[in-house]
């Protein structure tokens, strides 16, 4: 196992699998300040990634021995990034639990494959591909929204365009949540940052809005930018 210096009030994440989406979420994790434990069983991959990780190692983690060599348990969050081979998933899943991580994601591939590993007792599973599926779909089909992200069934946020009908009116005014069914959360104009925003916030053109609700109220509105 390689190794860098790390501080031991950050939090600890071991990421298991260092493909695209193992690779990426450690990055991520890298970047905040956290310490990360890559772990592949392609030595390859782990030679690619050591040098931008915390620590790499190259293991079977199907094994529960090699994983307790690590104390992968000592960990606060545990991430399995495996989506190519299920059995190794469920497996390395498994192991885990036995082993008493407390909060264990792992990235699941197809619905079915979720539902093992909720059966398993899998504490967050995760579908990035049809998540992201979804989101492009509501942004393919509704041109007017720049973002979106959908938290349940119902609800979602989006980022739109300011309607033209709405420019120089304040958010007291505007009866946007009566009409349209719909809260204005943030906005930023140009190239500035999002702030949230009161009730005495007046909309300006060019600004880029931050909006709740339910997803066919969220359509409409952007409809109108």
């Amino acid at each position: 196992m390689t190794r860098k210096g790390a501080r031991r009030d950050e939090q600890r994440v071991a990421v298991i699998g260092l493909g695209r989406f193992g690779a990426s979420l450690a990055a991520e994790l890298v970047k905040q300040g956290v310490e990360v434990l890559g772990m592949d069983s392609d030595p390859a991959l782990v030679q690619r990634y050591a040098d931008d990780l915390s620590s790499a190692a190259v293991v079977d983690s199907t094994d529960a021995r090699a994983l307790a060599q690590l104390s992968v348990e000592t960990f606060d969050h545990v991430v399995v990034g495996i989506g190519t081979y299920l059995e190794a998933s469920v497996l390395t899943t498994s192991a885990l639990l036995d082993a008493g991580c407390t909060d264990v994601w792992v990235k699941a591939t197809s619905r079915q494959h979720a539902r093992i590993l909720e059966r398993l007792g899998a504490h967050h599973v995760v579908l990035p591909e049809h998540e992201m599926g979804e989101r492009v779909a509501h942004l393919v089909m509704d041109r007017h929204m720049l973002d979106y992200v959908e938290f349940d069934e119902h609800f979602a946020m989006a980022k739109v365009p300011a309607p033209q009908n709405l420019v120089g009116v304040n958010l007291r005014d505007s009866n946007v949540r009566t009409d349209h069914e719909v809260t204005i959360v943030a906005a930023k104009h140009g190239d500035d940052e999002f702030t949230f925003v009161g009730l005495d916030h007046v909309i300006r053109a060019s600004d880029t809005l931050i909006v709740a609700g339910r997803r066919r109220a969220l359509a409409r509105f952007a409809a109108r930018a």
